[in-house]
């Protein structure tokens, strides 16, 4: 998400930072860019004039134009007015309700084909690992075929338990089994999921409000869909004006290059985005912090979440053996295997890529590999195709060999040929990396800059 928008204000951003002094014409001539970059990234027209005038009035200051750096300082505002849109109002509070008499009750809503059935079981694990609750989940969606099917599914991948409505049963029916079970067997949350229509009519808003008076929900999350643009946020005023909505789930970020639809509805609806969804993958949920949202689009990137997202899927007991090999200058195809499923699990490439800050020649040199997420499946079916003794011995497998790997899992001998280089290229860095003392170990991207900067020297060796 925000790729475009963060490719294009890096470049009015460098040929600001670039220059010693600015004029106030320098700035007026930046704004004009920037109007321009949010109008094309689908952010509205009126939060577009708010933001300006207020980044305007700030940056033209003599305080600014005089100062030691001007270009940062312009960079700064313009991070704090985009935390200030993204936040709105300092009273919608960005949490997700997780306290009151149990079975704390939510509700989701949308139009459909936006994610809803996805979102809710996204919504419950992220509870569950966060809060490490006990949760029942209900569809209400008794029009859709097999809508509910998909949520059992869904659900029971992830050790969930759903309500199996009787039959011709309503929504007002499934609701009260619901809520009569999640009382009786101690659940602390039960999670709604509603019918969706292609479009917003009086039939859907009258069901709506009638779901909504009987749940009496904590949490009324409106699922919506990033790549809508500014309809996501005409769409949730409609919601509104029948149920009070406390929030919005944004799905399909990882689709929306633009990222107008986060400004534009916060902005116009007042209701705060709590959760962002990417892809399929049911741990591919986040947090929404502004402050966060607002460094990626400015291309700063964000270290700290990436840590935090690889700490919560990484298996500390695998990194552990895979540290202590390092250590010793061992590494095989099992522990390639073991951090291709890691980088999946983060998102593949792009997901970790979109944390990084924009990295000057070092980022384009990135962008250059085949940076393909598809190819982390091809690797993986190549690696499960070889026995485990080869794995643990890559110097035993031969021609013949590589014809039975590349038959069982369905690729070329070339195919596996790269698999194989990527070993060998990557066993060569581990084993310069375990010489280095002790204090030029890149270990721990916590550590700030020079750690990765160190990664950075590494990889641009490889690269040149």
């Amino acid at each position: 998400m925000f790729d475009d928008l963060s490719n294009n204000l890096s470049k009015i951003f460098d040929r600001l930072t670039r220059r010693g002094a600015l004029s106030e014409r320098d700035v007026k001539e930046a704004l004009r860019e920037i109007r321009v970059v949010l109008l094309e990234s689908d952010v509205s027209l009126t939060v577009v004039k708010d933001f300006l005038e207020r980044v305007n009035t700030k940056a033209i200051g003599e305080k600014v134009l005089r100062s030691v750096t001007p270009g940062q300082m312009i960079i700064k505002i313009v991070h704090d007015e985009l935390v200030n849109i993204l936040t709105h109002n300092e009273t919608n509070e960005n949490n997700l309700a997780r306290f009151g008499k149990k079975p704390i009750p939510y509700l989701l809503l949308g139009l459909q084909g936006v994610g809803k059935t996805t979102t809710l079981v996204k919504v419950a694990k992220y509870l569950r690992e966060k809060e490490d609750k006990k949760i029942l989940l209900a569809s209400l969606d008794i029009y859709r075929p097999a809508a509910i099917e998909q949520l059992d599914l869904l659900a029971q991948s992830e050790g969930f338990k759903t309500i199996r409505p009787d039959k011709n049963a309503t929504p007002i029916d499934i609701i009260n089994k619901a809520l009569d079970e999640a009382e009786k067997l101690n659940f602390d949350f039960v999670l709604f999921d509603t019918a969706g229509r292609t479009v917003i009519d009086d039939e859907m808003m009258s069901e709506i409000s009638m779901i909504y008076e009987r749940v009496s929900p904590k949490e009324t999350l409106l699922v919506a869909d990033a790549m809508m643009g500014q309809d996501s946020a005409s769409i949730a005023k409609t919601f509104q004006k029948t149920v009070n909505i406390t929030g919005i789930v944004l799905t399909r970020v990882d689709g929306d290059s633009r990222g107008g639809a986060a400004l534009s509805m916060v902005s116009s609806t007042g209701i705060p985005i709590k959760l962002l969804g990417s892809g399929e993958s049911l741990d591919s949920i986040e947090k929404f912090v502004p402050e966060k949202i607002a460094r990626r689009i400015l291309g700063m990137g964000d270290i700290i979440d990436l840590v935090d997202k690889a700490s919560s899927v990484i298996d500390q007991e695998d990194a552990q053996k895979i540290e202590s090999k390092l250590k010793k200058g061992q590494f095989d195809l099992d522990d390639l295997l073991i951090q291709l499923r890691q980088l999946k699990k983060m998102g593949g490439i792009q997901g970790v890529m979109n944390y990084l800050p924009k990295m000057g020649t070092f980022g384009k040199k990135l962008k250059t590999l085949n940076n393909d997420d598809r190819t982390l499946v091809k690797q993986e079916a190549i690696l499960l195709s070889m026995t485990s003794k080869e794995r643990r011995q890559p110097a035993i497998i031969k021609a013949s060999r590589k014809k039975r790997i590349a038959s069982g899992s369905g690729t070329v001998v070339s195919d596996v040929n790269k698999v194989l280089k990527q070993y060998q290229q990557m066993n060569a860095m581990m084993k310069k990396m375990s010489k280095l003392p002790a204090s030029g170990m890149p270990n721990d991207l916590t550590g700030g800059l020079g750690d990765f900067q160190g990664i950075s020297n590494l990889v641009n060796k490889k690269l040149n």
